[in-house]
């Protein structure tokens, strides 16, 4: 009988070990690929693996990568892009911080103690809330705001809707922390590309509906700041009370109320009257809102689809003003520009939200302004369908798609308080300053912009139709930029402009700029993306609109960069 029993005990170990060896199995191919194998629901509990994390189901991304293997792709090539971005909770890991981050180091969510739901709209009878700009709504409600702050800051350190992990998002999603479901070599990366929009709408509107709810009121709002109007146009002196919640320590100090902001800054003072900063800002927010920004490409970003490198390309707004204010408002006294300043830390400042909704403001402005052409957002079904990961005012791990974050209406909120004065901040052209245009020297490229340099660029067409530039778009691409990963990075675009110098502040000569933060862990490495700046309304206004090239002069303001070249295209959206 003692024969028998140690018998019986060995096969039990046996076949525990075979157990324990096709669990590992599996754990290991699921890590490794996500969604290419299908495991029993068994084997799925067993692990402690939640299937509803994987999203495999009628994943596009993941249908575009079995087409390529089943095309003849080897287990070394790369699959083909192509699909919707979709984040895979499973792949939250380490995030790439720069040297001398400030801790915390890590920036992933807690695990969840359910599956993920799905988003669904708020109720049609719920209250439609109106978010006002600070400026306006008063010391009472701004306390509101600096208490709803308080308790999420309160809240353990564990839960989702504490400050500490609201904060965490933009690291998670900005860092290489998520990984691309079924891709886990690749980032899913927020920034320079179309989810710039919806994905911060996205996250404002998690957490505003986390302020609510612990303010135990429904009707809450996070009031925006205001800063391309001109009563907006200064850090609200809420945010710089030592004593308030609002309050962060690790900000420009020269920045401080009442000093008028720069919508396009970085590190350089202008040294401006505030009635000249002004005027600059406007006619800056006239340049990215209207004339650089008529097609959803060129004000929203670059395509980026599943299997993508990051950081195609980034909407006009993105590069500045946004990324200006992120750097006006940081401590550049610290290596990396924190908290504002650099994207890691940036949602650590209470001032994050309230600038993050005045952009999300500004997308709801650009469809509505008037025009020959319609500004409209995209269609296609890899922007629609990306999704993103929240948790919800229930602590509820929640996906949500690009698609759901398209209509203010159906989620129940809405701008008032402030109109839009840039409208009528059209820049004028500046006589005079583009009379070396003779004598340029041939530029050959690439070239390393460590000075000035002007192209003679020619354009494909010139004197179009009315009815031909209404349909497509004159655009001049700055191809292979490479720029320092590790640094900030800023260089102007004059248009027909050599003696660039004498432009002043906001002049109709200065095109563009390419603006970039520090991109973490990237340092030593080159960053590669593009940019484009419209043409159409700024060769008008140039009086240029019959020659047969222009000129354009490139101008480093910061950090290290290579462009690859410079091309001029017709675009249709």
């Amino acid at each position: 009988m003692a024969a028998s029993s140690n018998g019986a005990r060995l096969s039990l170990r046996i076949l525990l070990f075979c157990a324990l060896a096709a669990a590992a199995t599996a754990m290991l191919r699921l890590a490794t690929r996500p969604c290419a194998y299908s495991l029993s629901g068994t084997i799925l509990a067993v692990t402690g693996v939640d299937p509803y994390l994987i999203s495999c189901a009628g994943d596009a991304s993941e249908a575009a990568l079995s087409s390529s293997e089943g095309a003849g792709a080897g287990a070394g090539e790369e699959a083909r892009s192509g699909g919707p971005i979709v984040t895979d909770l499973l792949w939250c890991g380490n995030p790439d911080l720069p040297p001398h981050a400030l801790p915390p180091f890590r920036c992933c969510p807690p695990l969840p103690t359910s599956e993920p739901v799905n988003f669904t709209f708020p109720d049609p009878a719920e209250q439609l809330r109106t978010r006002r700009p600070v400026h306006e709504v008063g010391a009472e409600y701004m306390a509101k705001y600096a208490r709803a702050v308080a308790l999420m800051k309160a809240l353990p350190h564990d839960d989702p809707r504490s400050f500490y992990q609201q904060a965490n998002i933009h690291c998670a999603y900005c860092t290489g922390a998520y990984r691309q479901v079924g891709r886990p070599e690749l980032p899913v990366q927020i920034h320079f590309s179309w989810l710039f929009f919806p994905f911060h709408r996205a996250y404002l509107y998690f957490f505003e509906r986390i302020a609510a709810k612990l303010l135990g009121d429904p009707g809450f709002t996070v009031p925006f700041w205001s800063w391309d109007v001109p009563e907006g146009m200064r850090i609200p002196a809420e945010f710089a009370d030592e004593a308030s919640p609002l309050y962060d320590p690790i900000r420009n100090p020269r920045h401080a109320p009442p000093t008028v902001v720069d919508l396009d800054f970085l590190d350089v003072e202008k040294n401006y009257t505030d009635e000249q900063q002004i005027q600059h800002n406007l006619r800056v927010m006239y340049k990215q809102m209207i004339s650089n920004a008529p097609l959803p490409s060129l004000f929203h970003g670059q395509p980026y689809r599943a299997g993508d490198e990051e950081k195609p390309g980034a909407g006009t707004v993105e590069v500045y003003p946004h990324n200006t204010m992120h750097g006006w408002t940081g401590d550049i006294s610290r290596p990396n520009h924190e908290d504002m300043g650099v994207y890691y830390s940036a949602g650590r400042d209470p001032i994050f939200y309230p600038h993050h909704a005045n952009i999300d403001r500004l997308w709801e402005a650009w469809r509505r302004i008037g025009g020959s052409r319609r500004r409209v957002d995209f269609t296609d079904p890899d922007w629609l369908d990306s999704s993103f990961l929240f948790y919800d005012e229930e602590a509820r791990l929640v996906r949500v798609a690009v698609r759901d974050m398209l209509d203010m209406g159906r989620l129940r909120y809405r701008y008032g308080g402030v109109g839009l004065p840039w409208l009528n901040a059209r820049p004028p052209a500046t006589p005079g300053v583009n009379g070396g245009r003779g004598s340029l020297k041939a530029i050959t490229f690439p070239v390393f912009l460590d000075a000035a340099v002007s192209v003679e660029v020619r354009r494909p067409a010139a004197l179009r139709s009315r009815q031909e530039k209404d349909a497509r778009e004159e655009v001049l691409v700055v191809e292979g930029v490479e720029a320092d990963g590790g640094d900030f990075v800023k260089f102007d675009v004059y248009v027909n402009a050599v003696e660039y110098e004498k432009v002043g502040p906001g002049g109709r000569e200065m095109a563009g700029s390419f603006v970039s933060l520090k991109h973490p862990g990237k340092e030593g490495e080159v960053v590669r993306t593009s940019m484009r700046v419209a043409l159409n309304e700024l060769l008008e206004d140039l009086g240029a609109d019959g020659d047969e090239s222009v000129t354009v002069t490139l101008v480093p303001v910061r950090g290290k960069v290579r462009i690859g070249g410079l091309r001029i295209v017709y675009m249709a959206e």
